[in-house]
């Protein structure tokens, strides 16, 4: 078998014209997997989560720095002849172009999908918004929080005597970004077999209602309107959380052949003969009276009483963990979740590993987040072939 230096994506290069996390979030994914990466900034500016904080370490954000490594960075100014000019370049040099303006601010640069694909057939133009590319909310401006409450998310997140509640993460936002680099992946592949690129365009509001699943077809099949469940869910009990001596456990019994071996490590094999419990169904109509048994049980032990208990029976079970104890996890560590890269201004920064691994063309962490505009002239020369004193020219006629 031979070797690859490079990630699956290895020659791809990729102009990035996206801030915040959705786009981001997708463009490291393809700069994880060995695209080339170039984000393009406003000067002076940059994007907006550079801002976003604290912390921050070596004058750069946590928030930014989660989400904008294997990148390069430079700063273009799209309200100047000489910038729009320069992207066009750029574009006609890249593989894949993605943007997350409102619909129409590209066109009206003069930087749209036809404008720029009469410089480049093959290229795969991407489109990421809040609310989609056309219909009547296609100018509303989307962020997660936005688009988590509009597409019902936070109507079935949170208990049922409290008030809706957002996902701790902007889950929406990467969500978005993963199908939007899946379907980046797929337009490449097809690029191979049909010989040209096309246009891709998604929103966060289609990938939150497609991220409904089982609650959204539980309303489309059933006609009732889902409502919250805190943690508890409402096609299979037990699979909830349980306070115990000295903190949370939380349970997955999802199966019959899991309920019977449940039954057994809590030592009420019992409820498995009792009839309102002998099935996931009856179990479901008699949640109330179920849990409150469970209940019973779980407090009179500790977490780590349970876990061994559970786990011997095959049951699947967890401790609620805080934070810092998932990064300090042996499973975690050993599956290399947890690196480090030297950054310029912040020495090693900690960040969260890549959670795909390839046998043969593995992804990796190549560059640092990188800092407002670093490579505006490196990406100049070797991208659009300009000479030094031509780079200089440009900076003096354009802010960078």
């Amino acid at each position: 078998m031979s070797e690859h230096p490079g990630g699956p994506l290895d020659g791809i290069r990729v102009l990035d014209l996206t801030r915040v996390v959705a786009g981001p979030y997708c463009t490291m994914f393809l700069g994880d997997l060995g695209a080339e990466v170039v984000k393009v900034e406003q000067p002076g500016a940059g994007d907006d989560t550079r801002g976003w904080g604290p912390p921050f370490t070596g004058g750069e954000s946590a928030y930014y720095l989660c989400i904008n490594r294997n990148k390069k960075s430079i700063t273009l100014d799209l309200k100047s002849t000489e910038g729009v000019e320069l992207l066009r370049q750029l574009a006609k040099a890249a593989d894949v172009v993605i943007e997350n303006f409102r619909p129409g601010t590209m066109e009206r640069l003069g930087l749209g999908e036809k404008q720029l694909r009469k410089l480049s057939p093959r290229l795969i133009y991407a489109s990421l918004t809040g609310f989609g590319a056309d219909g009547p909310m296609s100018d509303w401006p989307g962020y997660d929080l936005i688009v988590q409450a509009w597409g019902g998310l936070m109507s079935i997140t949170g208990t049922p005597d409290g008030e809706p509640v957002k996902v701790g993460v902007a889950i929406i936002d990467l969500v978005a970004g993963l199908m939007l680099g899946k379907a980046i992946t797929a337009a490449l592949f097809a690029r191979e077999k049909i010989g040209v690129g096309q246009r891709i365009d998604t929103s966060l509001l289609e990938a939150e209602v497609a991220s409904l699943i089982n609650v959204g077809s539980n309303y489309l099949i059933g006609g009732k309107v889902p409502s919250r469940w805190g943690n508890a869910h409402p096609n299979i009990v037990p699979y909830q959380n349980f306070r115990t001596v000295d903190g949370y456990l939380v349970l997955g019994v999802a199966s019959e052949v899991i309920w019977g071996r449940f039954c057994q490590a809590i030592d009420r094999s019992d409820l498995t003969d009792d009839y309102r419990f002998a099935t996931n169904t009856k179990r479901v109509e008699n949640r109330g009276e179920l849990i409150a048994i469970i209940a019973e049980v779980f407090i009179r032990r500790d977490n780590e009483t349970w876990l061994k208990l559970l786990n011997d029976a095959d049951v699947p079970c967890a401790p609620v963990q805080t934070i810092d104890k998932v990064f300090q996890a042996p499973q975690v560590l050993h599956r290399d979740m947890l690196v480090e890269v030297e950054h310029p201004t912040a020495g090693k920064v900690p960040m969260a590993g890549i959670p795909v691994k390839f046998s043969v063309t593995p992804a990796s962490v190549r560059l640092p987040p990188p800092l407002l505009g670093e490579h505006t002239g490196e990406v100049l020369k070797t991208w659009l072939g300009m000479s030094d004193e031509t780079i200089e020219e440009f900076k003096r006629k354009s802010p960078v």
